[in-house]
Formats: C-alpha cells, structure tokens, sequence
C-alpha cells in the first residue's frame, strides 16, 4: 500500500480527490471502509460519484471532524485514533441532509465554546448577536432592541415569504400548519416544509459541532437542547428552505407517485452540495460569536 494516494498540501487535503471543506477541516467519506494499519488511518474507498475507487492514507491529525457517509463501515481502532487526537466522527446523509451522532468525544480547543457562553451569558452582548442574525434575515440593521418586537417582524416576515415563495412554484397555499402528533395529517407543501427543516437542521448540526459551538445556548430560540443549531437553520429558512420544500410539493403534487421525504431529501443533497451550505454555515457562526477563526492562508 505504499504507492497509495496520501492527501497533500494545506490540511493534508488540499490536492486529494476526496471531497473536504478545506479551511474548516471537515472530511468527507462515503461508501467504503475507515481502519487503521501500522498506525495510519486509512479509507478503502469502493467507488462514488465523489471518491474514486483506491485505498487512500489520510492525516488524520489536521482534520477536525470526519464526516460518514452512506455504505461507510468504521473499525474500532479508528474510534481510538481519533479519540486519541480530538478528532470528530459522525455520520451524515447524504450531502450532509441527516446527522447522526453519539455524544462527541470531545475537542482540543474551547475557545469557541468560552466566546459562545460569554456572548450569551451577558443581556447586553446576547441582544446584539440576536440582532445580528435578524439583520442577516431581513437584509439590513434593524433599528429595534426588543427581541419580542423582533420575533413579531420575523413572524409578518416569514408569513409574507410562505406566500411569495408558493406563488414563484405555483403551489396552492393555505398557511402553515403542522401537528407534531400527527405530521402527515398537512398538506404537501406543509409536509415538504417540514421535511426541508430537518433537513437543513442536520446541516447546522453539523456546522455547530464542527466549529465547537454550544447548541443549547441560543441567541434567539429558547429552551431546547439544539437552539442554537434551530438559530443558525433558520438564517438559511427563506432563501434554502422554502424554496426547496415548495420545489419539491410542486413536483410530488404533479406526480403523485413520487414519495415526498425522498425527493426533498434529494434536492437538498443537490442544494447542499452546490452551494455549499455547511461551510457557508460555519462562516456564519464564526461571524455571529465573533472568532477570529479565518485560517484560509495558502497551501503549505
């Protein structure tokens, strides 16, 4: 195995033919197997779109996170190699449209983690962060300091966008509404909203844990153990959620033969991928907590 590709250039990754977010460290595999020989984590790659078939060794102590795919298998000693090195594992969908995980094994670093608590343990600093994610929303700085008179602007916001979004698809909408016990009780577009916004939740999963955020600690959600990740999803809801959702509803409503989850999931994972959705989501983070975090120098 000697002659087998090794990752080069800045990250051990920059020149490699497996996909990565570069500058954030986040490595991504799929369909084939993650093991370690004479000390070196390796994938056997079967073949992707995305990863040629090969064995490729990988350095493992410049990536922050490992991101596993569909028909990816992960032997025990990987878990102790990247224990061992602060390095995250989980398990996506894919593109990146589900996120699986057991509780992380923990960073080196927790200088995100202390800047997130700081900026939300202080009112002051809380409100400003709050008002920064509502001006990256509408578009502009908005003149308000009441976060309750914010959340009521983002609600008129958010109905008006439900129905210019519909409209550009041409889908029938009636209002938003969705019973928790009994989620395939609404309509289509209700329905493919709902599926949009997991979806684009597990992208922020994944952006919050590759970057060492907190996620019960939202600026602007409260009380629940993801609110920040719910914070940053929504950052994304009118210009990636609604209009994959309302996308997809046209097309199922047209052919009902299609089945609604996997054709969204589908365009998101295309979506994703195009626009770089999770990377764009780290940036944003970075921004939001303000870490002088940009590390994007050349290649070494």
């Amino acid at each position: 195995m000697s002659n087998s590709p090794l990752f080069k250039g800045r990250l051990g990754l920059a020149r490699s033919r497996i996909p990565y977010v570069d500058r954030h460290g986040l490595l991504w595999l799929s369909r084939g197997k993650l093991y370690v020989e004479d000390g070196t984590l390796r994938f056997q790659a079967a073949g992707s779109e995305d990863i040629p078939p090969g064995d490729y060794a990988i350095p493992y102590q410049t990536i922050s996170m490992v991101l596993i795919g569909p028909g990816t298998s992960v032997t025990h000693d990987v878990l102790r190699i990247l224990a061992r090195h602060g390095t995250l594992l989980a398990a996506v969908g894919e593109g990146g449209v589900k996120f699986y995980s057991a509780p992380p094994m923990g960073q080196q670093r927790s200088d995100v983690a202390r800047a997130h608590a700081r900026l939300w343990a202080d009112k002051d600093s809380r409100l400003r962060v709050a008002r920064r994610m509502y001006a990256y929303r509408f578009g502009k700085v908005v003149p308000h300091k009441d976060i309750s008179v914010l959340r009521g602007m983002e609600g008129g916001r958010l109905r008006e966008s439900y129905r210019i979004v519909a409209q550009r698809y041409g889908v029938e909408w009636h209002g938003r509404r969705y019973d928790r016990d009994n989620p395939t009780a609404a309509d289509i577009p209700n329905q493919a909203i709902n599926h949009a916004a997991t979806f684009v939740e597990a992208a922020a999963d994944i952006a919050v844990a590759a970057v060492g955020a907190l996620p019960p600690l939202g600026f602007i959600h409260e009380e629940s153990s993801n609110a920040f990740t719910l914070d940053v999803a929504d950052l994304w809801r009118v210009e990636l959620t609604l209009p994959l959702a309302f996308s997809v509803a046209a097309r199922v409503m047209n052919d009902p033969d299609l089945d609604l989850e996997r054709e969204v999931r589908l365009e998101a994972n295309r979506l994703f991928r195009k626009h770089q959705i999770i990377p764009a989501m780290i940036r944003r983070i970075k921004e939001l907590l303000e870490i002088d975090g940009d590390d994007s120098g050349s290649d070494a």
